[in-house]
């Protein structure tokens, strides 16, 4: 899978304009020919893409100035230069482009195909002939091009999945992740083995697909930047549907209850409005408890008015019914939206 870089620095740089002409006619017969020097070109633009083909940042870690070219200069005979090519960027929809040095948000690409020019390129000097008068009829003035735009921007990406899994390091998002969709994340038995978030692409239904993100685990004070910190909370906000995986096995201190209840403090902290997403719960692990214990647990978030399943992750128990169900909750959210 690819990995997930969710920020990202550039410089944008647009293309100088062409410098103006000084020129004057010589045809045949024109022994005092008028001045004929042609304005410059414009100098290209640097212009951001929205690309639904894309769902990272990673590029940028490579390539990090992007520069138009410059405008042409002018020519004799009146002729002006040509116009610096654009240069076009491809973003992931959902980048929000922002000033590095002000943090302040300059746009965002929200929609596919949606672009934004991000730098103006400069514009053309004037040639020798605009200079002309009924006192100065050969004028040598001209103008030289003025320089392009020129700005350092943060890019910064908030992942754009439909669902996102929520829970304590260790709860067993990556272990699902990886046996629901294609994503080869890293796991292992110990707090924060997931660094960045992965993404998954699951199929529900024949023809029919939802993204899952494996949110990188939250621990208490996460809204004050404890642990992970907010980097990964801001991912959440953009997700369909939250799926909160609670470990229910005996090595788990916590109390399965107590568990839920401190993450959906963290989340309320972070934004209120996360609480207000449709929601459901996966009780993980439950091939380290007897049914009685589990359907006792179950019974607990069942009380609080939440669709419950009851899964293993790791043996791969009840994950069809819990995939079925979110696919069902992601249609009927999609058709409403249609």
């Amino acid at each position: 899978m690819i990995q997930f870089i969710d920020e990202a620095g550039v410089k944008v740089i647009a293309g100088k304009g062409g410098d103006g002409c000084v020129s004057f006619r010589h045809e045949k017969y024109v022994p005092f020919g008028g001045p004929s020097g042609g304005d410059g070109g414009k100098g290209g633009n640097v212009v951001f893409v929205a690309d639904s083909n894309i769902n990272s940042l990673l590029d940028f870690r490579y390539k990090k100035i992007y520069k138009a070219d410059r405008g042409e200069n002018g020519r004799g005979k009146d002729q002006h230069g040509k116009y610096g090519q654009d240069i076009v960027v491809p973003l992931p929809v959902g980048t929000i482009i922002k000033n590095s040095d002000s943090d302040e948000i300059i746009y965002d690409l929200k929609e596919k195909g949606e672009k934004y020019i991000v730098v103006k390129g400069g514009k053309g000097g004037k040639g020798n002939a605009r200079f002309a008068t009924s006192t100065n009829q050969a004028p040598r003035e001209f103008e030289e091009g003025i320089e392009g735009q020129e700005k350092n921007l943060k890019l910064e990406l908030k992942l754009l999945a439909d669902i996102g899994i929520v829970g304590f390091p260790n709860a067993g998002k990556s272990t699902l992740i990886s046996r629901i969709s294609a994503a080869k994340p890293k796991i292992a038995d110990y707090p924060f083995t997931t660094l960045i978030p992965n993404l998954g692409v699951v199929s529900y239904a024949e023809h029919k697909t939802f993204v899952v993100a494996d949110i990188p685990g939250l621990i208490e004070g996460a809204h004050t930047g404890a642990g992970l910190g907010i980097n990964f909370l801001k991912h959440i906000e953009r997700t369909t549907i939250l799926l909160y995986m609670i470990d229910i096995s005996p090595m788990e201190d916590k109390d399965p209850v107590a568990q839920f209840d401190v993450l959906k403090n963290e989340l309320n902290k972070f934004s209120p409005d996360l609480l207000e997403k449709p929601a459901l719960i996966a009780l993980n692990k439950i091939d380290t408890l007897g049914q009685d214990d589990q359907k006792e647990i179950a019974d607990q978030f069942k009380e609080k008015g939440y669709s419950v399943h009851l899964i293993s992750a790791y043996v791969g128990t009840g994950l069809k019914e819990l995939v079925t169900e979110l696919g069902a909750i992601y249609e009927k959210i999609k058709s409403e939206e249609e």
